[in-house]
């Protein structure tokens, strides 16, 4: 029985358990991922861990959310990145050099490697064959540490393409057409690996995009060969020598299959305010736009933004719309210059500003209250714009810059314009200027750590008591998402360094007396959600700053990977109701009690919990290896690390 990829790339990097769904697997890491908005908890959490120096083959650390310096506090967070960079033995990105994911694709990815990242994007990186998976900011550290990965082994789905895409139809329709298809719930507890003869269409940063937004299907990670596209792109970016051939075997076995016909696929788009909220674009031509913003990791090539300024060529962008253009790399900028592509966006009415992530993080390019924004996004949950009341919707580039030409929505197929023809260089500009490698060990052992007033250290959290008796402080419908658990923006993300002060912000968005009840309700508290609690980014915030306020479990239907992983990181007992229907009996203020948990614990998946309020037992189960359960009893994985 022939394996797929995924199976190939984990069997070379199992260090423990059976590549079985749903058991525990440990998987030897060989690269990491950081970015500058979850990369100082795990610089705080290496040095809490009392690391020397860097074990994995590569480990970088981009600045790419946080660049609006409206204050110090951003440029404390970076010159403290950079002296952890030099302290612990990672690379380090400087500001403006780009955004994380394309980065490292063109500068450091290696098919057949793996990678983990704190970023929840990390995923994008499996359009080079690798197994790359988005976990927690302290998974990330214990991995620098040389420490294996820990997950349940996924399912793997393979999905067969075939055909070749019209015109006006790119990669990132492919991808929404999966969100059409599946949900943002339709990957969970799964690999997505695509095969087929469809690929030979599709270049390797195609494939980024289609990977990158594996993590709005909630998939473990994305992955595909590395073929004739992904040697031909290594090549491009002068590292050919770094390619290896990874491909599935021609009767290679998946435990789940779709199929997508690359040819019948329409330009689409996800309303607001989901990623699965997807429609054709004619059904919703004709609906007026505000802002269109182009970059992002979800859309980061050289292409993507080549087809844009060859659309707008000549003309002038719809007075009504504010058209944005956030370059992802400075390669890829360099490369636009020289092709005479960004003095087309330019002269069109473009406003071009620095490679970075900026309005997918809302940091910046906040829009109206009411107006439309098109963006070439992967996320438009409620209020991760930076504006609560928002109108975010996630389209590919062609469809985005119609909009921002026609001031409407518009299906680019109706353009009184011919398809335009994008020639790429087929060499890349190659600038590594801005990446400063890790200092030699005699060095780096000399080097301190330069921590701003607002950089704080991480808190000591205790043991989960045996006997827990406290309130709902909160109950939260399905979706939740770790952007309303712990919002980013340009208000609440300076503070991802200074967690009493970031927790001011928990839950603000879904209601914003949380904080100050949680912080006046003694002995602790609860949060009752629905179904993929903690969906989206990979934020551990979501997880650390209610834990500071005083959460000791969340009780819901179901849970997005990640966000699972970090509760238990951080020492939150993370349960499911056993019948969901128990969910519609639990009210916000219900008084819940759990006795005897070390014993429940120790003697399998079933928990009963009593509401007080009601009079009624309600029966739940975990889903924790014995690992996790040694760390959530401890109050996280660092406490339990220090005691042994």
């Amino acid at each position: 029985m022939g394996l797929p990829v995924a199976r190939k790339l984990i069997e070379d990097h199992l260090v423990s358990g059976e590549p079985v769904p749903g058991r525990e697997i440990g998987l030897r890491v060989d690269q990491t991922l950081t970015q500058d908005a979850t990369g100082t908890l795990v610089m705080q959490e290496l040095e809490a861990l009392g690391l020397d120096r860097a074990r994995t083959e590569v480990s970088v650390q981009y600045v790419d959310h946080n660049l609006l310096q409206a204050d110090e506090k951003n440029a404390e967070d970076h010159a403290f990145l950079r002296s952890a960079c030099r302290r612990y033995g990672l690379w380090f990105s400087k500001p403006g050099n780009g955004v994380s994911h394309p980065t490292h694709m063109q500068r450091f990815g290696v098919p057949g490697q793996t990678m983990v990242g704190s970023d929840s994007h990390t995923c994008a990186a499996g359009s080079l064959g690798m197994l790359a998976i988005g976990v927690g900011g302290l998974e990330v550290a214990m991995a620098i540490a040389g420490q294996p990965l820990y997950l349940r082994m996924p399912e793997i789905w393979g999905v067969r393409l075939t055909g070749e895409l019209p015109e006006w139809v790119s990669a990132k329709d492919v991808i929404l057409e999966m969100l059409r298809r599946h949900s943002v719930k339709g990957g969970l507890n799964r690999i997505v690996e695509y095969h087929g003869p469809g690929l030979a269409s599709l270049s390797a940063m195609d494939r980024h995009v289609i990977a990158n937004m594996g993590a709005e299907l909630g998939a473990t990670t994305t992955v595909f060969p590395a073929d004739d596209a992904v040697r031909g792109f290594l090549r491009a970016q002068g590292r050919e020598d770094d390619f290896t051939e990874l491909l599935a075997d021609p009767d290679a076995v998946y435990d789940v299959e779709d199929e997508i016909d690359l040819s019948t696929v329409e330009p689409l788009i996800a309303c607001p305010s989901s990623p699965d909220n997807v429609v054709p674009v004619r059904e919703v031509a004709g609906t007026e736009v505000r802002q269109v913003v182009i970059g992002s990791s979800a859309n980061p090539g050289l292409r993507d933004f080549a087809i844009a300024a060859a659309m707008v060529r000549g003309r002038q962008s719809h007075d009504a719309v504010s058209f944005d253009v956030n370059p992802t790399s400075r390669e890829i900028l360099e490369d636009l210059t020289k092709m005479g592509a960004t003095l087309d966006l330019v002269a069109a009415g473009a406003r071009l500003h620095q490679a970075g992530c900026l309005g997918c993080i809302g940091m910046g390019q906040a829009p109206a209250v009411g107006h439309n924004s098109l963006r070439t996004f992967p996320r438009n949950f409620p209020g991760r714009s930076g504006t609560k009341e928002d109108r975010v919707w996630l389209c590919s580039p062609e469809t985005a810059t119609a909009a921002a030409l026609t001031g409407v929505i518009t299906d680019p197929r109706e353009l009184s314009m011919g398809h335009p023809a994008v020639e790429l260089p087929s060499r890349a500009t190659v600038n590594s200027a801005m990446l400063v490698p890790p200092l030699p060990p005699e060095r780096a052992g000399q080097e301190e750590l330069v921590k701003g007033p607002n950089i704080s250290s991480l808190p000591d959290f205790p043991p989960l008591p045996d006997d827990i008796e406290a309130p709902v402080l909160l109950k939260v419908g399905d979706n939740i998402s770790t952007d309303e658990i712990s919002p980013a923006g340009a208000q609440a993300l300076p503070f991802r360094s200074n967690i009493p002060k970031l927790a001011d912000f928990t839950f603000t968005r879904v209601d914003e007396t949380y904080p100050s009840r949680a912080r006046e309700t003694e002995n602790g508290h609860f949060v009752v959600g629905g179904d993929n609690y903690g969906q989206g980014s990979s934020r551990e915030h979501a997880a650390i700053t209610p834990r500071h306020l005083g959460l000791r479990a969340v009780i819901a239907k179901s849970f997005a990977r990640i966000h699972w992983q970090n509760l238990a990181n951080f020492g939150i007992l993370a349960l499911e109701f056993t019948d969901p229907a128990d969910y519609d009996r639990v009210g916000q203020g219900h008084v819940l009690s759990l006795h005897d948990l070390r014993a429940q614990l120790g003697e399998g998946e079933e928990i009963t919990a009593s509401d007080v309020t009601a009079g009624t037992d309600i029966a739940l189960r975990h889903r924790l290896s014995p690992r996790q359960v040694d760390a959530v009893l401890a109050g996280g994985r660092i406490p339990l690390l220090a005691r042994d």
